[in-house]
């Protein structure tokens, strides 16, 4: 049994408890024992996107001690949470001799939920069943950043029951994009708007996702504008019998 570690990030551990429930169940299924550090806080990502590198710092060193003292891999629900520590943390300890090894130590550790049931352990099929048809959203941070696309394509084609159906322009952004939402606000509601009017012709009545972020703000779309389809992370999906 190899030892993992469960980085929640924020929107997580607040909204969506149960998605991190579903990810303690297929890896404890898959042999892992998952252990949470319970001092993990933000990794920094809001302040380091919005160039506030000397808020994110405090952060990031914090994560970096309190996943110092744990072993085995890491794994984060989310791309973009993903993305900050294997990307961001050393673009911001760069040059500095003594926080620079240990930021690209703990990135080598570091690996998206699907990258790593694909990627690292070979699994595909969980034995998930659901019945009806999906759609996929292509997060920005996972896809373009980390080249995760194929996995959790290849996790979804493997559920019984479900039906994959194609969703246009399914890795344009869905306007969320952190503090992207906020300083550009309107920008972000016109490709909200497009990307709900994409998964409405698709037929599909869920829509899955990799990112609590993007979960958040398409979810939040279809509430306002009283819609049925609903939003789900990917390992909700794999966790269903």
């Amino acid at each position: 049994m190899e030892i993992v570690q469960l980085f929640i990030t924020c929107l997580v551990d607040t909204f969506y408890p149960e998605t991190g429930q579903a990810i303690v169940d297929i890896l404890s299924r898959l042999g892992q024992q998952v252990e949470f550090p319970a001092d993990q806080t933000c990794c920094g990502q809001p302040a380091f996107n919005a160039g506030l590198r000397a808020n994110a710092r405090p952060l990031a060193e914090h994560t970096i001690k309190v996943f110092e003292a744990t072993r085995g891999a890491i794994i984060i629900p989310s791309g973009s949470c993903a993305v900050m520590l294997k990307e961001g943390y050393p673009e911001l300890f760069a040059g500095d001799s003594f926080w620079l090894p240990r930021a690209r130590a703990l990135a080598e550790r570091t690996h998206e939920f699907t990258e790593y049931l694909v990627d690292m352990l070979g699994v595909t099929d969980l034995g998930a069943r659901w019945d009806g048809p999906l759609a996929y959203h292509a997060s920005c941070h996972p896809n373009r950043h980390l080249g995760l696309n194929r996995q959790p394509q290849a996790l979804l084609a493997a559920v019984q029951g479900a039906t994959l159906v194609p969703l246009n322009e399914a890795e344009e952004c869905c306007g969320f994009g952190g503090v992207f939402s906020v300083k550009h606000p309107e920008l972000s509601t016109e490709l909200l708007k497009r990307k709900i009017a994409n998964l409405q012709a698709s037929t599909a009545p869920t829509l899955v996702v990799t990112e609590a972020g993007c979960r958040m703000n398409i979810a939040g779309g279809l509430s306002k504008q009283k819609m049925p389809q609903h939003v789900v992370h990917i390992a909700e999906v794999l966790n269903s019998r």
